[in-house]
């Protein structure tokens, strides 16, 4: 029986040895997902089994059957106590697969945004992986700006997302995000609050808006590691940030609606 992977650190799978200690990894991602573990509760994984299974299928990755035995180490391997952020990864040439496992980051309530919108550099922003190099330089430089967050725009100006987390805001009593043709991820986290909302009749509404037009208003930035971050400040320009009126009940939800790995 192939033994679970408990170090930190990045493995790679083969079929007949499972998980094991791989080298420096090098190149581009052809397709990445990853998500938050804590003590043994995770939200949303088979959502994010299915994306990072279709992202697969779509560069012609490993066949389904090689992708399900994949899954299934990885998740054995997770650990059941602590946080943890793994990301399942496609290597460049499309066949070898592998985990990263690492520790979680400490984990935001509010995030600093640079208040400058960056013009969206991704090459495939429908697919992770490829693109995260890229949107790695993109958060350094809002660092340098005093910011943890940058929003990607459209050439037009219109928001599209942050380099690692989607973009919400509210206006009233409606919850808005930027129209799915939009160039935008498939968030599995953003999946999860438009199903609640349906549920509990809150409106929801496809908008465009640029930067300045989220002036004064509640905005979340979201995604599998943090949950829901409300924007506690604009950083290098005149918007402002409004009270997170709607955050905390929303956050407590995500928490509670993590559930146990499955039994190895």
């Amino acid at each position: 029986m192939t033994q679970p992977v408990i170090a930190e650190g990045l493995s790679a799978w083969t079929p007949a040895g499972g998980l094991a200690p791989a080298g420096e990894p090098g190149g581009r991602l052809l397709v990445a997902d990853s998500w938050l573990v804590r003590d043994g509760r995770v939200r949303g994984l088979e959502r994010h089994r299915e994306r990072f299974l279709r992202a697969c299928g779509e560069v012609g990755g490993p066949p389904l059957r090689r992708l399900l035995e994949f899954w299934r180490d990885v998740t054995d391997a997770l650990p059941r106590t602590g946080e943890w952020f793994p990301r399942v990864e496609l290597a460049p040439g499309g066949t070898e697969l592998r985990l990263l496992l690492r520790h979680a980051p400490p984990l935001a309530t509010g995030v600093r945004v640079w208040a400058t919108g960056q013009s969206d550099p991704r090459t495939v922003p429908r697919r992770k992986g490829p693109d995260l190099d890229t949107l790695a330089r993109v958060r350094r430089r809002a660092s340098g700006e005093g910011a943890d967050e940058t929003v990607l725009v459209a050439p037009s100006g219109v928001v599209l997302e942050a380099a690692t987390a989607s973009v919400l805001w509210w206006e009233d009593d409606t919850l808005c995000l930027p129209p799915p043709q939009l160039p935008v991820l498939p968030g599995v986290t953003v999946a999860l609050i438009q199903e609640r909302a349906h549920r509990e009749g809150v409106r929801l509404a496809h908008r465009t808006r640029t930067v300045a037009e989220l002036d004064g208003r509640e905005v979340w930035l979201v995604n599998a590691l943090h949950g829901i971050r409300p924007v506690t400040d604009w950083v290098g320009g005149s918007i402002k940030a409004a009270p997170a009126t709607h955050a905390p009940e929303w956050r407590s939800w995500l928490d509670d609606i993590m559930e146990p790995l499955p039994e190895k």
